[in-house]
C-alpha cells in the first residue's frame, strides 16, 4: 500500500511542480515583455512622479496602464501585489518531490550498492549535505 501511495504522491506533486513552474516562468516572460514594450511617459505629471515607461493594454474588454518606476515611488499603495509565490511554489513542490522521490526510500534511487554501499541515512545526509553545499557555492558565486 505504501508504494502505491508513494507512486500516487509523485505523480501529483510532479505535475503541482510542472503547473507551477509555468505559471512562474508566464508570469516572467509576462515582465520581459513589459520591459521590452514600455514607451517613455507622456503626460508630465507621470514624469514628475519618476515614471521610467508605461504601456496601454488591451485584455478581455479591460483597458489596463501599467507604468514603471526607475526608483521606489514617493509613496507605495497600501494593497502591493508582490510576485513570489509562483518562485516559492516551484521551489517547495520540487523540493517535495525530491523528498517523496529520493529521500523517502534511498535504496531505491540513491544507494548502488555495486558502486558504494551506503547506510540510507549515509545516503541521505550525503544527498542533502550536496544541496546545501553547492547552493552556498551558487551564493557565493
Amino acid at each position: 500500500m505504501e508504494t502505491y501511495l508513494l507512486d500516487w504522491a509523485n505523480l501529483l506533486l510532479r505535475w503541482l511542480h510542472v503547473i507551477v513552474a509555468i505559471a512562474w516562468i508566464g508570469s516572467s516572460f509576462y515582465f520581459v515583455f513589459l520591459d521590452s514594450s514600455l514607451t517613455p511617459p507622456e503626460d508630465a505629471q507621470l514624469k514628475k512622479d519618476g515614471v521610467s515607461g508605461e504601456l496601454w493594454a488591451v485584455h478581455g474588454g479591460g483597458f489596463y496602464h501599467p507604468v514603471k518606476f526607475a526608483v521606489s515611488p514617493p509613496k507605495l499603495p497600501e494593497h502591493l501585489h508582490w510576485f513570489y509565490w509562483e518562485s516559492y511554489s516551484t521551489w517547495l513542490s520540487g523540493f517535495a518531490l525530491f523528498l517523496i522521490s529520493y529521500l523517502w526510500s534511498p535504496s531505491v534511487y540513491l544507494i548502488d550498492p555495486k558502486v558504494m554501499d551506503w547506510s540510507p541515512a549515509a545516503a541521505i545526509a550525503a544527498a542533502l549535505a550536496f544541496l546545501v553545499v553547492f547552493w552556498l557555492l551558487y551564493d557565493a558565486i
